[in-house]
């Protein structure tokens, strides 16, 4: 492949972001947002051409002519920083499954919702928002961003790019810096997610100090000649034969590579909210509903996943690191899904879903073994990543849809909208069943697939994710009954009657409605798996349909039907059981309202026991011994000063006397000593 495409895909978006920044202020909003979507456009048709070359050309470079297999290719890798001669920081451009879906999930998401920006960033006058030009200089640093992790040749340049998406969801989320909230939502964002990248970045320096590269086919690779995946765990052989030949110490029972991969996890951990740093994306809802879902379908949250699904071969030879991702992914999907039933807030609701799914992923990523379905896990916890990211965006852009024709985010103030918003009802159904795992929508597939991989390796696991499957259903459709069903909407005296959008946000609800259908039957299985090896012997349009374990969809399917039903009974139409349900189980309802007070469990933390029980004391000390020493030397100096100024007053009779006196003083001395 020339190098031409992978350069632009990258340069488009940076180029948006610098001209959009500096000059988009002289510019009209409406030129601004043409430019940035064209942009956007413009970069989205580069990488799929790029994707689909990498995928359906059967290039050499690309596929194994003797297996079939798919290899990885570094489009560009050139030098940037050198420490020394075996370890040098490169920027560069790889290609592989992964990468190359994520190209397609990225750019496709970031188009839609700088296409849907257009309209809804602007009031029902037309009156723009103040600081569009600025809004859409951020989306492109934010796809910038992105799309140079996904692509980086080596875990130092993912590192510089994830820190870099850390900057723009801080600038995306305090878009209304005028607010309070939004400031506190962006602050806390960044200060959670840069406590956790503190883990990731002590972990890439243990990596790269005991194997002396940051180069991820070094690490993730066979020795050069051979394929460069393996279905085995000597798939890193040898990076394995470093940690296990070398003196690499342990510690705490544990091995280098364990801590290392489980503090690189912990970076993951921090990038997709997954517990105890969560706390940072329910408020992330400050920003536009546009910025939500670019986080949360795309983008931010999935960085975690990606890195975990990265370093693969890496995290197989050490699964006791893997067996944590597992444990701390099964209870954040639960802990997220208990807690989206019963939030009131539509984008919170999303924002804990999201929480959820992408807890998914990583148990599915965490349970991948290669000798249960070739590892499964891989290429479910993939796909769903790519399903997800179609119907979440969907959902958070109609749920965008429907704030800007109510004013409100409560869904107590909507109700009955389906007679009002029908285009945004049926994109916001179907967004509902895929995410329910309703056949024959994207997330059946998937999220079909990740259970069969749990029940492979556990059917305690089996049996949690399933519960988390079936709360999914339920919250989802409590949501949807809430918006468009409950009870017929009343539109308050001198509000206008809400309606579908203008075509720039009704269009993309409709595209991703349309892909949330179909993207189940995508072949996954043969086009991205851990092992670069085609999972299936066919690929046509049934593929995925012809492999489902049946014995496991139908009961997810049964699951998933029964939580449907629970949820019409309660919230179709108004009635009171929602409230005895509350009254029953008080405490539960009130913990889950709450979200389990970690927020306060947080504050306690920082302010009385952090701040109060350790800053202050230090700050005591600071200031009274250390600063109270310094004070104090200060003052014996200037009180001895004012003491013997006299001896430089410029009196010539005082300096006479002054050297009588030292003479004498002189003579005495030398008297007594000659004494």
């Amino acid at each position: 492949m020339e190098v031409t495409l992978p350069i632009l895909i990258l340069s488009i978006p940076l180029f948006m972001f610098l001209f959009l920044g500096l000059v988009g202020g002289k510019m009209s909003h409406k030129m601004a947002g043409i430019l940035g979507t064209l942009g956007m456009g413009t970069t989205m048709v580069l990488a799929y051409i790029t994707a689909f070359t990498y995928f359906f050309s059967g290039s050499p470079e690309f596929i194994d002519p003797a297996t079939g297999d798919r290899l990885q290719a570094v489009i560009f890798n050139v030098d940037w920083l050198q420490f020394y001669e075996n370890l040098v920081i490169r920027i560069g451009f790889l290609l592989d499954p992964i990468s190359a879906m994520m190209l397609v999930v990225i750019t496709t998401i970031s188009f839609m919702v700088h296409l849907y920006s257009n309209g809804y960033m602007r009031d029902h006058h037309g009156v723009w928002e103040t600081g569009f030009q600025r809004f859409y200089a951020f989306l492109s640093l934010f796809s910038f961003s992105m799309l140079g992790l996904v692509v980086a040749t080596n875990i130092f340049q993912m590192y510089i790019f994830w820190e870099l998406v850390g900057a723009s969801s801080y600038l995306l989320i305090g878009f209304y810096y005028t607010k309070p909230s939004a400031v506190s939502a962006s602050k806390k964002a960044f200060i959670v997610t840069r406590f956790a990248d503190l883990g990731f970045l002590i972990g890439i320096l243990i990596l790269s100090f005991y194997t002396g590269t940051f180069n991820f086919t070094d690490l993730t690779s066979a020795p050069v000649g051979e394929n460069i995946y393996q279905v085995s765990l000597d798939a890193a052989n040898s990076v394995k034969g470093i940690f296990e030949n070398s003196a690499a110490p342990m510690f705490m029972g544990a091995s280098v590579l364990t801590w290392a991969l489980v503090l690189i996890f912990m970076g993951g951990m921090g990038k997709s909210a997954m517990m105890p740093l969560h706390i940072w994306l329910p408020d992330a809802m400050e920003g536009p509903t546009p910025v939500s879902a670019l986080i949360h379908a795309a983008t931010m949250v999935v960085a975690g996943v990606y890195l975990v699904a990265r370093l693969f071969p890496l995290y197989l030879m050490e699964t006791a690191a893997l067996d944590i991702i597992v444990v701390v992914g099964a209870l954040t999907a639960y802990y997220a899904a208990m807690i989206a039933c019963v939030q009131v807030d539509i984008k919170r609701v999303l924002a804990f879903s999201t929480i959820s799914q992408i807890a998914f992923m990583m148990v599915s990523l965490g349970v991948a073994r290669p000798e249960f379905h070739h590892g499964i896990g891989y290429m479910a916890g993939m796909f769903h990543l790519f399903t997800h990211a179609m119907f979440k965006a969907l959902l958070f852009l109609c749920a965008g849809a429907i704030i800007h024709a109510i004013g409100s985010n409560n869904y107590t103030e909507m109700h009955g909208l389906r007679k009002f918003m029908p285009v945004t009802h049926i994109a916001f159904l179907i967004g509902c069943l895929a995410i329910a795992g309703i056949i024959p929508f994207a997330g059946f597939f998937s999220k079909d697939e990740i259970l069969t991989a749990c029940f492979g390796h556990s059917i305690v696991w089996y049996i949690w994710m399933s519960a988390v499957a079936g709360l999914t259903a339920f919250y989802m459709f409590r949501l949807y009954y809430l918006i468009f069903w409950w009870k017929e909407h009343k539109v308050p005296q001198g509000h206008h009657q809400p309606h579908d959008q203008a075509w720039t946000m009704t269009l993309p609800l409709v595209l991703l409605a349309a892909v949330s259908c179909v993207a189940g039957f995508v072949p996954f299985g043969n086009l991205v798996t851990w092992n670069g090896e085609p999972m299936f012997e066919s690929s046509s349009f049934l593929t995925n349909l012809e492999h489902l374990d049946w014995s496991v969809a139908a009961i997810s399917l049964v699951v998933a039907i029964v939580a449907i039903i629970i949820a019409t009974v309660m919230y179709k139409s108004e009635n009171k059981m929602p409230e005895k349900m509350a009254q029953a189980l008080p405490n539960l309802w009130r913990w889950c309202y709450h979200r389990f007070y970690w927020d306060e469990l947080y504050m306690f933390i920082t302010h009385k026991i952090i701040f109060n029980g350790i800053c202050k004391p230090i700050a005591w000390f600071d200031r009274h011994v250390i600063d109270g020493t310094m004070d104090s030397f200060a003052s014996l100096t200037n009180k001895a000063s004012y003491a013997i100024r006299g001896l430089q007053s410029g009196n010539l009779q005082m300096y006479v006397w002054w050297y009588l006196i030292g003479a004498v003083l002189l003579g005495a001395v030398t008297v007594i000593c000659l004494i």
